[in-house]
């Protein structure tokens, strides 16, 4: 059993992202930590890029920040390397097609290995296209984590079905960053995945912003994402963010559980 399905063994779980290198390193380090003691179940670290496509303004400057800054591919894995000297909280990249052929797929999926990531995910990925990416890292003990939108439609029933360690489901229409409101079939689009593949947990994500949201959406799901208001906590205090960011996850995490 892989790290990721172990993520959902004990109830609700609790996802957090991150920009690696926003506002540096060592910050980001700090933040690992402190999402872990947070009790944060999962942590998507966010690889920067130049035109991440599915993120809102929020996370595209934190990534911008995070490329001025020299933040690469390579600095990511070190951060890993180093934090898994002491912390074994399951981690995700999130990141773009193109980090990962410049990087190289077999050689950014190998070193996912050496240094225990546990999961990938790639949104401007469509499931048509996704093969050439997940045997990679299939074969390196790295779950490719599928997205579901409420525009899937038809296709939900096919990327359940071949789906591993969680489904990504998309609150809503657009790009990342708070809202006010989410798309009405969630539960539906669930119920569908549920009935073609009953061990893949749910966890959804984009646009929840606060303890209420997150309560509401673990109601009808396995699992709660944010990333776009941890960010902003971020991009308003960087390097004195850790305790703010550690105080909020808390807070997230006892209204996902509860």
């Amino acid at each position: 059993m892989s790290k990721i399905n172990k993520v959902f063994e004990n109830g609700k779980a609790f996802i957090a992202f991150i920009t690696v290198g926003d506002p540096d390193i060592e910050t980001t380090e700090k933040l690992i930590y402190a999402l872990d003691k947070a009790g944060c179940d999962l942590i998507e670290l966010g690889i920067p890029f130049s035109d991440p496509t599915a993120e809102g303004p929020v996370i595209m400057k934190a990534s911008e920040r995070a490329l001025k800054n020299g933040s690469c591919s390579d600095d990511v894995f070190y951060l890993v390397n180093k934090v898994r000297e002491k912390t074994q909280i399951p981690l995700a990249f999130m990141t773009y097609a193109n980090v990962i052929f410049s990087y190289g797929i077999e050689r950014f999926a190998k070193r996912c290995e050496k240094e225990e990531v546990d999961a990938i995910i790639l949104p401007d990925v469509p499931f048509e296209e996704k093969s050439e990416f997940e045997i990679e890292f299939s074969k390196h003990n790295v779950d490719f984590i599928s997205l579901i939108a409420p525009t899937s439609q038809n296709r939900v029933k096919l990327i359940s079905k071949e789906a591993k360690g969680f489904i990504y489901c998309v609150s809503s229409l657009g790009v990342t960053g708070e809202r006010n409101s989410f798309s009405s079939n969630l539960k539906q689009l669930i119920d569908t995945v549920k009935v073609e593949n009953p061990k893949i947990p749910c966890a959804i994500g984009f646009g929840i912003s606060n303890s209420i949201q997150a309560k509401e959406m673990a109601s009808i799901s396995d699992g709660v994402i944010v990333g776009s208001a941890i960010v902003k906590i971020i991009e308003e205090h960087g390097r004195n963010s850790i305790e703010k960011v550690y105080e909020f996850a808390s807070q997230l995490k006892q209204s996902v559980s509860n």
